[in-house]
């Protein structure tokens, strides 16, 4: 049911690429556009192709695409002060609001998780945005803790 994403699935990750949008634009109109995508098409396509950068996806043998998760490798080796371990950044998991409490983000994050592990990964990281409460929630449930915090004043 996970696999690597291929340049077929494009048109489904365009829709959840969308549905994320939406949610932090709700959550910050004051930082994120109304109507747009993190990626366009030309974006997506290089992503895709990039083993740095794997894109994995939910595909239900009967609905298709129902999820996927952004990932980036971040290699710590000869930095100053950071221990030479490599992290799987996880960039984004989104599953389909129609597909939600369902198992699936569950299931993609477990999948990354085992991948990273067996890529030799230290850790899996991610951020999760202050405005969307019930991502945080769920990585919580996921088993993941808070490692650094971001913080902003507006001007």
């Amino acid at each position: 049911m996970i696999r690597r994403a291929q340049l077929r699935d494009m048109p489904a990750i365009g829709k959840l690429l969308e549905q994320v949008e939406l949610v932090h634009h709700r959550g910050r109109p004051d930082l994120f556009k109304n109507g747009g995508r993190k990626y366009n098409d030309a974006q997506l396509e290089e992503i895709l192709r990039d083993d740095r950068r794997p894109v994995f996806v939910y595909d239900d043998e009967a609905e298709g695409v129902l999820g996927y998760a952004f990932c980036v490798f971040e290699d710590h080796a000869g930095e100053n002060v950071l221990t030479p371990i490599l992290t799987l950044y996880i960039d984004d998991i989104c599953v389909f609001e129609h597909a939600r409490g369902r198992g699936v983000g569950r299931a993609i994050y477990e999948y990354v998780r085992a991948w990273a592990k067996s890529a030799g990964c230290y850790n899996v990281t991610l951020n999760v945005w202050e405005c969307n409460p019930g991502a945080r929630a769920f990585y919580e449930k996921m088993g993941l803790k808070p490692y650094k915090y971001g913080m902003e004043t507006i001007l």
